[in-house]
């Protein structure tokens, strides 16, 4: 375990090893190992600030427009599971589309956000898929997490995620994806094949922010 403190430690995979990516009005470190891009610990929001942002968020969960978007990840996700699946949709947001979408589809899908859907006791249990959108950006402790993710699912279980990812330091700075400030960490293609050889995950990239990845059924 690294002796380095956590302030100083990539969030994802904990190595003390990343160099100053970028600066604007905060500080982009990006880790040599992983190769995941974070803010500096210290210019995160605090909670209620972060809770305040998300509240301006309006998803609605009959907007057609809404629906499209999640579609790109629901629809291959969908093709790739056995009717009346179960599965998770963690960080759903006060909106909670793609749920219904698929509920709607005849899966059987539950909710969880730690602001609009905090119900802890659904973490505790395993799915045979798990959705993540456009929340993984979000996410303070990411290393954590991902392994919570990984836990929830069932051996053969599907993980799918939807966030934009970060290319080089130069398409970086003009990147409106940075703006946002409740997201913190950015993700790379480099990054995700780390996290699903490091992890034995089957991964496949769909478009340009959608990423599926299967757990073997013997971990």
């Amino acid at each position: 375990m690294s002796s380095c403190p956590p302030v100083f430690c990539c969030p994802l995979c904990a190595t003390p090893d990343h160099t100053l990516f970028y600066q604007d009005h905060r500080d982009y470190h990006q880790c040599t190992r992983c190769r995941l891009i974070f803010v500096d610990p210290a210019q995160r929001l605090t909670q209620n600030a972060e809770k305040a942002e998300y509240d301006l968020h309006r998803n609605d969960i009959q907007d057609a427009g809404y629906r499209r978007f999640l579609s790109r990840l629901a629809n291959p996700l969908m093709a790739r599971l056995a009717p009346g699946s179960e599965g998770l949709d963690f960080g759903c947001g006060p909106g909670p589309a793609l749920a219904a979408m698929f509920n709607e589809a005849g899966f059987v899908v539950s909710t969880y956000d730690p602001y609009y859907a905090d119900h802890p006791e659904r973490l505790r249990r395993q799915y045979d898929f798990v959705t993540c959108t456009e929340a993984i950006e979000h996410f303070y402790y990411p290393g954590r997490e991902w392994q919570r993710l990984l836990t929830m699912l069932k051996p053969g279980g599907w993980l799918g995620l939807m966030t934009k990812l970060a290319r080089d330091q130069a398409a970086f700075a003009s990147w409106h994806y940075k703006q946002d400030p409740t997201h913190v960490c950015f993700f790379s293609r480099n990054t995700f094949m780390w996290l699903a050889e490091r992890d034995g995950l089957g991964i496949e990239f769909i478009g340009a922010d959608v990423i599926l990845l299967h757990k073997p059924e013997s971990l």
